[in-house]
């Protein structure tokens, strides 16, 4: 797709793009000398859907209490001037999938001029809405979907969602401005990955905390998590998340996406850095082996024909206490 202004100013705007993201990574670099290597496992397959998950990596390691998650605008977001967020159900078969029936409804928690959240029940979903949601004094349960809002600029924008039923979060920043919104791609989780099915992490209840931008997530095998929303603009949003103590015996984090091809695709490559190499490794994802990593990067270096503005996702720093 080329740019508005042609091929050359669509490739300025790239590279400004990717000198951002890139000064993003080095900033996450220098959290802290705590920082640790976790074990990265690649669990994806291959599909002719563009709506199924196949792409899985799962983040493990022992000691783990901190990490960042990101989300990063595409080095190529510069260059759009059509965006695509439609669902491609070509070559899918959704008849198998579970479907637990609820009476639809929606509740708005709180509301600011400039942030609100807002929960839906839809009519079914493939677990039952179980999970409490609490603002404050309010807690609110069989909701399978919570949205937070913001308003910058005149501008009101989603920026992250979470499922309750199995623990998926879907985030973006603040959308640049030569377009009017962009899309969600990948998910991720945070806490003790399960798979009953699929993975996806089991909680008791979450809370959030308007004044200070805080999720708490009480996981239903026991253990918190505090997930702070520390950055968003229109380059990045970044979470902080904090374990109250490490999960063991289970993988704390993973990411769920899609591949089909190179051009139909929410991530399409990997770059990690690894411990005691110079320089970052590069590969497709699906052939990406796994292995030990301090920071991870999931994105696409060119335009997809699936959700094409939705966010790089980075993992890390790591830490420990």
């Amino acid at each position: 797709m080329r740019g508005r202004g042609g091929p050359l100013r669509g490739a300025r705007m790239a590279s400004r793009f990717f000198l951002t993201a890139l000064l993003g990574l080095l900033a996450f670099a220098s959290a802290s000398a705590q920082e640790a290597a976790v074990t990265v496992h690649n669990e994806s397959v291959p599909t002719l859907c563009a709506e199924t998950d196949n792409v899985a990596l799962t983040f493990a390691a022992p000691g783990i209490s901190r990490l960042r998650i990101a989300a990063v605008h595409p080095a190529y977001i510069g260059t759009l001037s059509v965006d695509r967020m439609a669902p491609d159900f070509t070559a899918c078969d959704m008849s198998k999938d579970p479907a637990v029936p609820a009476v639809p409804k929606r509740v708005t928690f709180f509301e600011t001029p400039d942030l609100w959240l807002t929960g839906y029940t839809f009519p079914s979903f493939w677990r039952p809405a179980a999970v409490p949601f609490r603002v404050g004094d309010k807690v609110v349960e069989g909701l399978h979907l919570v949205q937070l809002w913001v308003r910058q600029q005149d501008r009101a924008e989603e920026v992250l969602v979470v499922y309750p039923p199995d623990g998926y979060w879907r985030a973006r920043p603040l959308s640049p401005s030569h377009l009017p919104m962009t899309g969600y791609g990948s998910s991720f989780l945070v806490g003790p990955v399960e798979t009953e099915g699929r993975p996806l992490v089991k909680l008791k209840e979450i809370a959030f905390d308007p004044a200070t931008r805080i999720f708490t997530l009480t996981f239903a095998g026991g253990g918190t998590a505090r997930m702070h929303l520390a950055t968003l603009d229109r380059e990045q949003l970044a979470l902080d998340v904090t374990f109250d103590r490490p999960v063991a015996g289970a993988p704390f984090a993973a990411l769920r996406s899609m591949y089909v091809t190179e051009f139909n695709a929410d991530v399409a490559r990997l770059a990690w850095k690894a411990p005691g190499e110079k320089g970052w490794g590069e590969a497709p994802v699906m052939t990406y082996p796994g292995g030990l990593a301090s920071e991870l990067w999931a994105g696409r270096l060119v335009p997809s024909r699936h959700n094409t503005s939705a966010p790089d996702m980075v993992f890390g720093p790591f830490g420990t206490k």
